[in-house]
């Protein structure tokens, strides 16, 4: 058995002094558990969590064109305020219906100041 020299905060001591004490171990002994139990939760295979992620909806047979997928989102998120509706609207025809380019074209006039501003109330 190899020995350790290990830095811990006193909160975290006394917290391992009073596990030990109500377990009736020494400090060293519950250490030992504690690291075994650890181990035990680890990957059989050796894997972390991102290297099962990476890749996963190829190994189950899920596959899309990464570009088709950012023109999808890219489309969902245009809303018909913004400086590029016409260019992603060109992009992604299918994403857009005609109530989109009512709204658009109602926000454009708008902008351009075809609409009267509403009049404000007097106030004394």
């Amino acid at each position: 058995m190899t020995r350790i020299l290990a830095d811990l905060p006193d909160d975290d001591i006394k917290w391992l002094d009073a596990r030990a004490a109500e377990q009736g171990k020494s400090r060293a002994s519950v250490l030992r558990d504690a690291v075994s139990a650890y181990k035990g939760q680890a990957p059989a295979d050796g894997m972390d969590w991102l290297e099962k992620g990476f890749g996963l909806w190829v190994r189950h047979g899920v596959e899309y064109d990464p570009h088709e997928y950012e023109r999808k989102r890219r489309a969902e998120w245009t809303r018909y305020w913004d400086d590029d509706y016409e260019e992603v609207r060109a992009e992604s025809p299918d994403m857009f219906d005609e109530e989109d380019d009512r709204q658009r074209q109602i926000y454009l006039d708008m902008v351009a100041g075809k609409y009267p501003k509403p009049k404000r109330p007097h106030t004394k």
